[in-house]
């Protein structure tokens, strides 16, 4: 029998000798990676997922709260005067700030026995805690001027406003126009328009006044209440 070479032994070794396998180890170490990429992957789009639902109820919570507070936004002013009721329409979306420090001021109090300091016919009753001569001084001298123009002028009588100039300590008056006003914007902030009480206006325009158009007789705001609805 021949006798078979060791290098040939080697040869046939190699060939007989089958690819190795993947041992269990490396099995269990790939499945291991996979099911925690999953768990990430599972575990991000959980906390995403729950994110935008609570992301979407606090926008809608945030929405309706604002609708709540708009809705809770008076927009109308009854005012209480020593000679009747005078009923204003805020104009909120027109004037918004003014309308908003108006509000404030009225839910303080500060109107309650507010004097009409001055009052001057064809032109404006004005409503102040403080005394300051020259903001009616130009609505004296244009006065007479006014009561000649057109009616049917944009600024309008009846509009209620307040001064431009503000008061030291923070205070607020207040303007009615009796009658069409051509340069209103560019003395008062306009913020709202009497619909009921005309004649209330009328009548305290009606008032006697001294040379300084100041009322003989105390003539007075006693309060403003703010509603929803007339």
């Amino acid at each position: 029998m021949a006798r078979i070479k060791p290098q040939a032994l080697l040869l046939q070794s190699k060939k007989k000798k089958g690819p190795s396998g993947v041992s269990v180890n490396t099995i269990i170490v790939c499945i291991l990676i996979v099911a925690v990429m999953v768990f990430s992957l599972y575990s991000t789009y959980r906390y995403w997922f729950r994110r935008s639902i609570v992301q979407t109820q606090d926008d809608l919570s945030t929405s309706k709260a604002i609708e709540r507070k708009k809705s809770d936004i008076p927009k109308y002013a009854l005012i209480s005067t020593s000679k009747g009721l005078i009923t204003v329409e805020l104009y909120k979306d027109g004037s918004p700030d003014i309308v908003d420090e108006f509000i404030d001021f009225s839910q303080k109090g500060h109107f309650k026995e507010m004097q009409f300091i001055r009052v001057i016919k064809d032109s404006v009753i004005h409503g102040s805690k403080v005394e300051r001569p020259e903001a009616t001084e130009e609505w004296t001298l244009r006065g007479k001027h006014y009561s000649q123009l057109d009616p049917s002028l944009k600024h309008e009588a009846f509009m209620l406003g307040t001064s431009k100039v503000k008061h030291e300590g923070g205070g607020f008056d207040l303007f009615v126009t009796t009658a069409p006003i051509p340069d209103l914007n560019d003395k008062i902030n306009v913020f709202g328009r009497v619909i009921k009480g005309e004649e209330v206006v009328q009548e305290i325009e009606e008032v006697d006044t001294d040379d300084h158009h100041r009322p003989k007789t105390r003539v007075q705001i006693n309060e403003v209440t703010l509603k929803q609805r007339t």
